[in-house]
Parts: structure tokens; sequence; C-alpha cells
């Protein structure tokens, strides 16, 4: 991992308009993903880990705040940037086969990222597409099919391909195992850290498995109604957890050992997910922490670093 910060996020927030008010999926978000890197982003479902890797993929216009890319403008400031941005940064989609066009073959999936940025003549376009599949373990004779005809686990390499077919540098992986058969999950895994090593890619890995995620990452943001609260270096946050909500989540981890499994103590949270759309005032994570006080209540944390690096998000965490 290079110490240089590629994409920087700077107080992103995501709000959208509902029948019942404004529902804030992402709130003051900010984070600096270094090159070459993988940053883990965890929570539970809801959380608002979707909506922000499609904020940092420009495909979702911030409320608030701007997104630099390899310290240069926002890229949401018009379409020529965007456009610039999208032939650096792609996205692999969690369900690989509703982000597959059905009409389409797969070397014409693969293909029409390099048309519409005009890279290479048809015959290395046809060329490309066969390296690609190869590359992401198919063969050639793939192309001319179509996703109906290909597993699950197929078709997300088919993803994987066609987001590497315009070389990009950043990817974000949105919960790209999550859909897959146990069986396959570990494959498509080996898979992106073995391309990531071979073409230097920096990874924004959402996912909801903390195993998997610690496997791959080198620093992980745990995200909660929308805010990130705690982030650190993968084995900082695993050995030194700091945040209650982090606390319960690693809790719920199984260990491969019955003897260590039956002795471990759970953190089971009390009370439900506050609504979005009425967020309460202090700290999102009050009605369900059992560490509350009263502060917890009346002012809302930000993120501080407490120890080199590993940074927290909560009033009792000195």
């Amino acid at each position: 991992m290079e110490n240089k910060k590629l994409v920087v996020l700077d107080d992103i927030s995501k709000y959208f308009k509902v029948s019942e008010g404004t529902l804030k999926a992402v709130e003051q978000v900010s984070l600096d993903i270094m090159k070459g890197e993988t940053l883990g982003l965890v929570g539970e479902s809801g959380c608002g880990k979707s909506t922000l890797g499609k904020v940092v993929m420009g495909i979702y216009q911030p409320t608030h705040g701007q997104l630099t890319y390899h310290g240069k403008e926002s890229i949401h400031l018009n379409k020529k940037t965007l456009f610039s941005y999208s032939k650096m940064a792609q996205i692999i989609f969690q369900d690989p086969y509703s982000s597959l066009d059905p009409r389409m073959t797969v070397g014409s999936i693969i293909e029409e990222g390099m048309i519409i940025h005009k890279m290479y003549d048809k015959k290395r376009r046809q060329e490309r597409v066969y390296e690609l599949l190869e590359l992401v373990g198919l063969n050639k004779e793939h192309a001319n099919r179509f996703p109906h005809e290909f597993s699950g686990g197929q078709r997300q390499r088919i993803g994987i391909a066609r987001a590497l077919a315009i070389e990009p540098e950043f990817i974000v992986c949105d919960e790209p195992i999550s859909a897959l058969d146990v069986s396959i999950q570990s494959q498509i895994i080996n898979l992106l850290h073995d391309l990531q090593k071979e073409f230097n890619l920096t990874y924004l890995f959402i996912a909801h498995d903390l195993n998997i995620v610690k496997y791959i990452s080198d620093r992980i943001a745990v995200m909660y109604l929308g805010n990130i609260v705690e982030l650190a270096a993968s084995g900082e946050l695993y050995a030194n957890t700091l945040h209650p909500y982090s606390k319960a989540l690693l809790s719920a981890v199984p260990v491969p050992d019955p003897d260590k499994e039956a002795k471990k103590v759970r953190q089971i949270l009390s009370g439900d997910v506050p609504s979005p759309i009425n967020i309460p005032k202090g700290c999102n994570f009050a009605g369900r922490c059992p560490q509350v006080c009263d502060i917890c209540t009346k002012e809302k944390p930000f993120l501080r670093e407490i120890t080199t690096g590993h940074f927290v998000s909560c009033h009792m965490v000195k």
C-alpha cells in the first residue's frame, strides 16, 4: 500500500426525499482511501454502506460535501469530470445477475466500456475481451454466450472482467460475494486479491461478513446509521475494538473452534435501529448502547483519533 491519498471524501452526506420527510442515508462522512489499499466498510443492512459506495462512484450526487480524486476537483461538478472519473473508477455489484444485461452477450458486456471510452480498435477490443475472460478464470468461448447461461460465481467473474476492461485503478466492491454460495465466495475473494496485486488496484470493499473483511482489508471503517463510528487498521480493530457497536458486531462473528465458540460472550444489543428519517438528537447509537450516559443523548460525537490511525466516534472512549 502506498502512502498516497487516491480518493478523499470530505464531509459527504446523502439525503433522499421520501413521503415521510428526509431520509438521511449518509451523514457527514470523511474518509481518505489510500492508493493500493483495500478499505473495508462494514455495518448492518440499511446503514448506508451501498449508498456511500454509489456516491464514491459518482452514481449518486452528494447532498453535501465533496469527493476529490488524485487531489483534483470534485468529480460531481460536471459531466466532463464525472466521465473522466468513470474511466479510472469502476464498480462490482452485489447481484451478478441483475447487473448484467440479459440481452447482450458476455463479449458485448465486457467490450461496452471500451467502446464508450474509445479504447482500441475493434480487433484489439476483441482480443482484450478474450484476455479478460481468461484472466478471471473463464474461456474465450464464453464471449458469445448470454448471462443466463452461467452460474452465479461465473456471472460475478464476468462482472469483474467488465470492471477491469477499461483499466481502472479504483474499484468499489459492493458486497460482491453476498449473493454467492459459500463454496464460491473464497474463489472470488482470492481472485480479487490476486488482481489487486497484479494491477495495483485500490478497493473500497463493502461487506457484511467480518471474517472476509478482516482477510482482505488493510483498514476497516464501521458504519452505523449513516455515520462512521470507528476506523482503524484491520489488525488493530480486531485486537483493540473500542466502539460499543463494533464490539457487538465482532462478538457475533463465529469462531471455528467449538470450545472457544461455546465460551464466547455475545453482546446482544437492546432496542431497534432508529429511523434514518427521524434521527434522534445526540449519538445515533445512544438508544442501543450499554454505556450510554447523559451527554450521549444531548451531543453528537464525531470521529477522534484515540491512538495513531485509530479513530472512534464515542463520548465514552477516552
